[in-house]
């Protein structure tokens, strides 16, 4: 069980996770599904093949003992920050202290990077997740994103007036 940088090698296997935690039956065996909120896909493999290549870009995978992606999360360096999204736990996996794993490791990351803060965005909606992220010392900035400025890009909206917030860990 490790967190290591993916590879183009685990694309297929990162494509079907990351859709798996997000969306569709599947996703509902856990507590971080998007099911009802949006329809659509959460990314492509295409997409991921673009970030893997994106030198700005590292995508940590968690892999059980079977060799298995069961989590990921994606980093971006930016100016003296790190940004941190795309953040899945296979379902079944999920309260067994990968994400905890995962947000230490983007803190090293962070660090070792000369970033001064981790910032994330989530669904305005998810107040069990934002919570989540509070009790991992992140605070909301009062910055937003409405769903309408990103269009098609993760996913369709099926409530109305969601937005993504933005929410920040100081380092």
């Amino acid at each position: 069980m490790a967190i290591t940088k993916a590879v183009q090698q685990d694309i297929k296997e990162l494509n079907s996770l990351i859709n798996a935690a997000y969306r569709g039956d599947e996703s509902k065996k856990g507590w971080t599904t998007e099911a009802e909120i949006l329809d659509g896909i959460r990314i492509n493999e295409v997409t991921l093949a673009d970030l893997l290549s994106n030198a700005a870009v590292s995508i940590l995978k968690y892999t059980n003992e079977d060799g298995k992606i069961v989590g990921t999360v994606y980093l971006e360096l930016k100016p003296e920050q790190l940004y941190l999204g795309m953040f899945a736990v296979s379902p079944i996996s999920q309260g067994k202290g990968i994400g905890k794993a995962f947000l230490a490791a983007a803190e090293v990351y962070a660090l070792a990077n000369n970033c001064n803060r981790i910032i994330l965005t989530v669904i305005s909606s998810r107040t069990e997740l934002i919570d989540w992220y509070k009790r991992h010392g992140y605070m909301a900035t009062g910055g937003s994103i409405a769903f309408e400025e990103i269009e098609g890009r993760f996913g369709e909206p099926k409530v109305p007036t969601i937005k993504l917030i933005e929410m920040e860990k100081l380092l």
